[in-house]
Parts: structure tokens; C-alpha cells; sequence
């Protein structure tokens, strides 16, 4: 289904863009952009972003920079959560969408909320899959995090991580996500990875791997959440998601939020539950429901 997927230039790197559309019908309904998380790829949206191309709307899902195939950044660049966000205003800035629905999952979740933040008015629907930002921390802990930085940076080789096979790629993938059914791992091993200089390799630059420098500042991601202005449907993963226990202190910031929960789905709910996760954003998308303050839990 994918068709029209490939690279474009945004803020001097090439982002890949993996479109999904139907092959029948020239799309209908809104833009959704699928932003991933941390060490995963927008390949890896099929499962979910398939059934929302078939309702008709054009699903778009790029490598983040650095991710998939996607450009690294350059020698002296790193990665930081503005980077990202810039990434996907000028993404936008080429897509000019009509409507737009903005979907995150963890990593990418945290993204999609600063960005509809930072820019209410070009955001219509949001959906935050366990992204709500990083667990707090002490300010003090920003010298030590320095410190490791510099250090991690001193020893880091940025030649893509080697993986011997597709079935070693696997079980790293069972080890680091145990709850997902292997036939899944085993499709998305092939999705993050790639061959680099004759050798299977992680679909990533390593550089993704050190300590970020800066720590997370929880007050004033919350301002970002508080300046959401559009439909927002969080989704959870039930008691095996990654769930933060200020989840709902977070949550209460945003406006006009809306809480789905998916039993047993687990964090990576894209891989382990995507016809219910689809569903549950074409229902979204759809009714009226977004536009209330209510918060709900619900179970399918």
C-alpha cells in the first residue's frame, strides 16, 4: 500500500517519508503524520497506518533524523527534542496539509505535544501513545549528566551497530520487548535493520545511544501541554504499558483530553494491538468526542 514514500530535504537533511495510501483512491480525509519512538522506525507504522490509509486519509510516517532512512546529523551535531520539532514544522511547511491529525508514540509522543504546543493552529487532532515526556528530574543531576555526555562522546563510534542475522536481530528485539509474539519481532527485525559496508547493521546512528546532556524539564513540558489546543486522545497500554506515575497530573494539562486505555496491548502497542489502536484513532478522527473536556478509560 505504501506508494509516494521517499526522501525530502527538511532543515538540510533528508528525511524518508513512508506513505501509505489506498491504491485505488486518491485520499479523502485528513493528513496523519506518524511520529515514532526512541530506536524504531516509521516503517514500523504499517500495521496501524494500512487500515487508516483504507478510511481514506493519507498516512504519512517519517524516520526521524537519525533513524531508519533517514540522514544523520552531521560530525559536531546531536540529537535534542527541538531538533525534532523543527523537523516536523518544516516537514509540515512542505506537506501544507489541509487537516491534520498528529500521532506519537513514546518518544514520539513527547514530539507530537511540544510541536502542538508550540503550534496550536496547525495541529486539528493529537494523539499521544505513552508520550507524555520523560520522568522528571533534579536539576542537580544536569552536571553529572554533563559529565557522561563528554565521556560518551570521547569513546563513541558512530559505524552502525552490526547484528549478525535477522534471527539474532529478532532476539535482541524478544529480549528488549518480551511481551510481543515473535512473528511480529521477526517482521519488525527486517523493518530496523539494513545492510552497511556488506554487514547486517541496526538502522540507526549510534550516536542515539550516549546520555543526552540536557535533563528533562518537566515544568516546562507542561506548558507545552497546557498550550494544546486541539482534540487530544491519550492511549495507554494497559498494566504492561510504560506508564508514568504522574500520568494523570500530566494528562489534566491538556485542554481537551480524552483517555483510551487497551488492555494488555503493553507499550509498544503499534506492534502488539494495531487493528484495535487503529480503530480506536479512526473513532477519533470521526466523532465529536475529542471536543470534550471529559477524561475516559475504556476497554477496546
Amino acid at each position: 500500500m505504501q506508494s509516494g514514500s521517499g526522501l525530502v530535504f527538511v532543515n538540510g537533511i533528508r528525511l524518508y517519508i513512508h506513505r501509505f495510501q489506498p491504491a485505488s483512491a486518491r485520499p479523502s480525509g485528513l493528513t496523519v503524520l506518524l511520529l515514532h519512538g526512541f530506536l524504531d522506525s516509521g516503517a514500523t507504522w504499517d500495521l496501524v497506518a494500512e487500515p487508516l490509509a483504507r478510511a481514506g486519509h493519507d498516512v504519512l510516517a517519517p524516520d526521524l533524523r537519525g533513524f531508519g532512512e533517514s540522514d544523520s546529523v552531521g560530525k559536531g551535531g546531536y540529537y535534542h527534542f527541538p531538533d525534532y520539532v523543527g523537523d516536523i514544522s518544516g516537514l509540515l511547511d512542505i506537506l501544507a496539509p489541509k487537516r491534520l491529525a498528529l500521532v506519537g508514540h513514546s518518544m514520539g509522543g513527547a514530539i507530537a505535544a511540544l510541536f502542538a504546543g508550540a503550534s496550536p493552529q496547525r495541529v486539528d487532532h493529537l494523539a499521544v501513545l505513552e508520550g507524555l515526556g520523560l520522568p522528571g528530574s533534579d536539576p542537580g543531576a544536569a552536571v553529572d549528566r554533563m559529565r557522561t555526555w563528554l565521556d560518551d562522546l570521547r569513546s563513541l563510534d558512530r559505524t552502525p551497530r552490526p547484528v549478525g542475522s535477522f534471527e539474532e536481530a529478532t532476539n535482541r528485539l524478544a529480549r528488549r520487548h518480551p511481551r510481543v509474539p515473535r512473528e511480529i519481532l521477526e517482521s519488525r527485525a527486517r523493518l530496523l535493520t539494513r545492510m552497511h559496508s556488506g554487514r547486517l547493521s541496526w538502522a540507526y546512528d549510534p550516536m542515539h545511544r550516549t546520555t543526552a546532556p540536557i535533563p528533562f524539564h518537566l515544568d516546562a513540558f507542561k506548558c507545552f501541554l497546557r498550550r494544546i489546543t486541539a482534540p487530544t486522545l491519550y492511549v495507554s497500554g494497559g498494566v504492561t504499558g510504560l506508564r508514568l506515575p504522574d500520568e494523570a497530573e500530566r494528562l489534566a494539562c491538556i485542554p481537551r483530553a480524552l483517555h483510551v486505555d487497551l488492555p494488555d496491548a503493553g507499550h509498544m502497542m503499534h506492534w502488539t494491538a494495531p487493528e484495535a489502536l487503529a480503530e480506536r484513532l479512526l473513532r477519533f478522527f470521526a466523532s465529536p468526542e475529542g471536543r470534550s473536556s471529559e477524561k475516559e478509560t475504556t476497554h477496546g
